[in-house]
Formats: C-alpha cells, sequence, structure tokens
C-alpha cells in the first residue's frame, strides 16, 4: 500500500518528510499488528537540511515529498542520528540525489556508515562528527546535537532545534503505530503503545536513559516537541513521555503478578490457574497469560510494570517447553531490573524443566523468591492446595 500523505510543516520551515509502513507486522522480533512510520525531517533555511532518511524500499516516496518542498539536490547537510537500516537506508539515495550534502552524526554513526555503505561508495561522501552541545548554524535556526549512546546502538544521537524547541528524537520516546493522524493528542491509547515500543526496545538500557534524561536537564534545553523516529508526535505535552521514560528506567511498578505458561496436557495449566487463585483470595491484582496465546511483545509490555512474575513450563525431553524457552531467551535479552520471580511446572516420568526455568530467570536478572514448585502428572487436591498456598505466599512480596 502506497502512502499518499503530503509534508507535514511541525513549524516555520519544519517539514514531516517521512513514510507510513502500514503493513509492517515484525520489527526484529517485536510483533507490530499497528505498522509503523519511519519518520525523517526536513528544515528549510538558508542551508537546507535533512534529518535522518526511512527504510530503502520507501525512498522514492521520501524523495517525492521532500519534491514538494524544494528540490533534493539542494540538500546542503544531512543528519544521522541512528544508522540502523529503518531511518539510515535511503541514504545512498538522498547522497546521489544531493552528492555535495555534508554528513553529521557521532563518531560511531561515521564508523557505521562506512560499514553499511562501503557498496554505495560512502568513502567520497564528506562526514562530520559531531558531539553533546556541537552546533551547526542554518541561517535563522541552529541544530544542537546530542548523543544517546545506547539509545538504543551506539551510535545513536538526537537533534534539537533551539529556536523552535523541537527535539528529533531517534529511536527514543517512539511508538510502532502507523496512522494519519500524526500528534498525540489525535491518537487513542497512545501512551500504552509507547510501554510497549519502551519494553520491547529499550528495556535493557535503563541506567543510560536516566543518563541522558540528566544529560538533557544539565544542557538546560526546553522541549516543546519531540520528533521521533517512528509513530506520532508529542506536541501536547512531550514532559509526560519523558517522565514514562525516567519511571520505567527505575524499575518503578504496580501492585501486579503476572503468571505466565504454557502447558501440554493441561496440568501446568491447572497449576497457573490454582495459584491465580491464591493470588487473588490474598488481595493482589494477578494476570495470567498463556504464551501461545498471546504475543511475546504484549507479554513483555506487562513485565515491564510487573515486580513478580511466576514461569510455569511442563517438562519435555528434561527440559524446557519450546515455547516457554523462547520468553526466556527473549527475556534474557532484555535483562529487566529489580524484579522477582517463581517458577512452576509438571513432568511425567522425569522433571527437568522447573529448575531450568529457574536457571534461565537468574540468567535474565530476577531474583528467586521461592523454591520452585513441580508436580507429578495431574494435581491432585494436595497439588492444587500446594499451589494456592504458594498463590498466597507470592502475594505477600507486593502487598
Amino acid at each position: 500500500m502506497t502512502d499518499k500523505v503530503e509534508p507535514l510543516e511541525l513549524a516555520r520551515g519544519v517539514y514531516w518528510v517521512g513514510v507510513i509502513d502500514w503493513n509492517l507486522r515484525d520489527f526484529h522480533g517485536y510483533v507490530t499488528p499497528k505498522g509503523t512510520t519511519y519518520n525523517a525531517y526536513l528544515i528549510v533555511d538558508e542551508k537546507i537540511t535533512l534529518v535522518d532518511t526511512v527504510k530503502a524500499e520507501f525512498s522514492a516516496e521520501m524523495l517525492k515529498r521532500i519534491s514538494q518542498i524544494v528540490d533534493p539536490a539542494k540538500i546542503d547537510h544531512v543528519i544521522v542520528n541512528h544508522v540502523e537500516m529503518d531511518h539510515s537506508g535511503s541514504l545512498p539515495a538522498i547522497m546521489t540525489a544531493a552528492p555535495d550534502a555534508t554528513i553529521y552524526c557521532s563518531k560511531n554513526g561515521k564508523d557505521g556508515l562506512h560499514l553499511h555503505y562501503k557498496a554505495y561508495g560512502c568513502e567520497d561522501w564528506d562526514i562530520e562528527v559531531v558531539k553533546t552541545g556541537s552546533e551547526l548554524s542554518l541561517g535563522s535556526k541552529t541544530l544542537m546535537f546530542i548523543e544517546a549512546t545506547m539509545l538504543h546502538w551506539p551510535d545513536s544521537m538526537h537533534t534539537y532545534i533551539k529556536e523552535d524547541k523541537i527535539l528529533l528524537s531517534s529511536d527514543a520516546f517512539g511508538q510502532h503505530i502507523a496512522t494519519s493522524k500524526p500528534f498525540d493528542d489525535e491518537v487513542e491509547d497512545v501512551m500504552a503503545e509507547a510501554a510497549e515500543y519502551y519494553a520491547n526496545i529499550l528495556m535493557p538500557f535503563g541506567r543510560v536513559i536516566l543518563k541522558y534524561i540528566d544529560t538533557v536537564k544539565e544542557l538546560g534545553i526546553d522541549i516543546n516537541m519531540i520528533a521521533p523516529g517512528h509513530g506520532i508526535i508529542w506536541r501536547q505535552d512531550p514532559a509526560k513521555i519523558i517522565e514514562a521514560y525516567g519511571r520505567w528506567a527505575r524499575g518503578e511498578t504496580n501492585k501486579k503478578v503476572l503468571i505466565i505458561y504454557d502447558t501440554m496436557w493441561g496440568s501446568t495449566h491447572i497449576m497457573a490457574n490454582s495459584i491465580l487463585e491464591g493470588i487473588k483470595a490474598a488481595g493482589v491484582e494477578v494476570k495470567l497469560l498463556n504464551i501461545r496465546k498471546n504475543d511475546l511483545s504484549s507479554i513483555i509490555t506487562e513485565v515491564l510494570e510487573a515486580p513478580v512474575i511466576i514461569v510455569g513450563s511442563p517438562t519435555l525431553n528434561n527440559g524446557i517447553f519450546p515455547s516457554v524457552s523462547e520468553l526466556l531467551t527473549y527475556l534474557k535479552g532484555l535483562h529487566p531490573k529489580g524484579k522477582q520471580a517463581v517458577a512452576f511446572g509438571s513432568y511425567g516420568w522425569g522433571g527437568g524443566a522447573v529448575k531450568a526455568v529457574e536457571k534461565e530467570l537468574e540468567m535474565a536478572g530476577f531474583e528467586l523468591i521461592e523454591p520452585g514448585l513441580q508436580i507429578r502428572y495431574r494435581p491432585d487436591e494436595e497439588g492444587i492446595a500446594a499451589c494456592l498456598q504458594l498463590g498466597e505466599r507470592i502475594a505477600g512480596f507486593v502487598q
């Protein structure tokens, strides 16, 4: 499907010239049922500047949108906030259209561009390295650069338009939403989408995010608008998303427990429901998530604000059930901070899953707060009672 959205003027001489990817459903393993946008921004001043590009397959569409404002050949500067291909993929097309343009990026960005674009003659591109606090005058407008290392790549940086107080924030503060309504006050549930984006992409970088927020405060910049690399633009209350990032980065949680599990012949399901009843009886919020009936991206979003998770797996071939193993692998990569966990599961003639789950949880950074509970075959009255009691004890950790 081709995007027909016109360029959008965010402030005098500042335009959104990105594209909408309505049909994207997977973003390096992160499920994106609502699609996404690849946001690029054109600043028209004495010097014409493009901030970021779009995924390569949409380069013609972006160039067409730019052409509605200026001849792309007149672009003087190209700012590369992030080298990942969804943002720099159209850079070769831009540099073909504007071969005399100067590229500005971080030191790691320059290294990344040379590694990604050797086949496109990047050794002939004029690339300037900038640091936090570096400025670039465009005429009536001034750009200031802020390094955002590991948000979420080593090369990441942000661009701030001083006169308009607009932060072009690359992969921070975004969401994966394809929408023709570009602003936060026009889209419902945008904070929920932002939470899912954070949980699945930026969760491992909490300390870095807190340092970045401190840097922004130290620079004393006033932000009236945040224009990220994906999703909607924050114009109504940009402080809202910065505050949310601070909460998530500090590991602040709600008082709830997640039971995340899969089952083979129903025994682990019975255990999960019995543990849930024990938690409910203690008056604590609890949520039951069957892994094969919920996508991993949604499960991880629930994990973001839960202090305790309980992971259940039947034993298969002396080990973890495959879907549970996939979840645990995903969690290890995200490495949530300050969270607690318990394992449970059923087995037949030989156990193994519960101990293996505990090991994986510890490797993912979780604190184990109760010995794992395993039951052979189908839980009887005694087994169900043990599950209820486990739930009641776990509820005590969040009250």
